[in-house]
């Protein structure tokens, strides 16, 4: 399959616009369809020995959302206080989650037990199945922003609060909390680098040729 300029255009385009989304949800629920299309996006990641691993754990309720809200606090509480000054303040007024205000919340876990007899590609690195579940997640961002849906990770919860309130077995584990839904605009640059907590690096200062130095 080759692609045209303006498909390649539309591809690179998607990337540059492609946000983590933590505020301005609309209450409007994620039509049926196009979550699938979210999913099915997911579920389409190149994965370690073609195990697929991945698990998503779809949540609307206030009462499940409730549970990690309060999750998310106590860690916010506790990791504010790895800054001082004017971080400390910087990082008190940032909007680092959407968890009651997103419609949909997914959580995404990673089968670690799944077909333990297929070692293709995990011998030498055992953690492979769960890079294969990041690179789902990433199509379900790329997925859901071009349906115009707002994506977030949630990483400020201690995984063991979210296990026990999602029941997670314990040999399932957790990749990604997710938070979705659509916004009133998606930020023309990264909330990050707009409210000056970090700066996009230079690509050449990253690159290096042969070996390290």
């Amino acid at each position: 399959m080759n692609f045209s300029p303006q498909e390649k255009e539309t591809f690179y385009k998607l990337i540059a616009a492609r946000r983590d989304v933590r505020s301005g949800f609309l209450a409007d629920e994620i039509p049926k369809d196009v979550v699938e299309k979210v999913l099915q996006a997911a579920h389409q990641a190149p994965s370690v020995g073609f195990l697929q691993p991945w698990n998503f754990i779809l949540i609307s309720s206030s009462e499940t959302k409730q549970k990690v809200k309060k999750a998310f606090l106590k860690a916010n509480k506790t990791e504010a206080e790895l800054f001082s000054g004017q971080r400390k303040e910087l990082y008190e007024n940032l909007k680092l989650e959407g968890i009651m205000e997103a419609p949909l919340n997914i959580c995404v876990t990673c089968d670690t037990t799944k077909d333990s007899s297929n070692q293709l590609g995990r011998s030498a690195q055992e953690n492979m199945d769960v890079y294969s579940t990041v690179c789902a997640i990433q199509n379900m961002w790329l997925a859901a922003r071009v349906e115009g849906v707002g994506m977030g990770w949630v990483s400020i919860v201690h995984q063991q609060e979210i296990r026990t309130s999602l029941k997670i077995p314990e040999n399932h584990k957790i990749i990604a909390y997710l938070c979705l839904g659509y916004v009133n605009e998606f930020k023309e640059n990264p909330e990050l680098e707009t409210k000056g907590w970090n700066e996009r690096l230079e690509l050449k200062d990253l690159i290096k040729y042969e070996h390290w130095n």
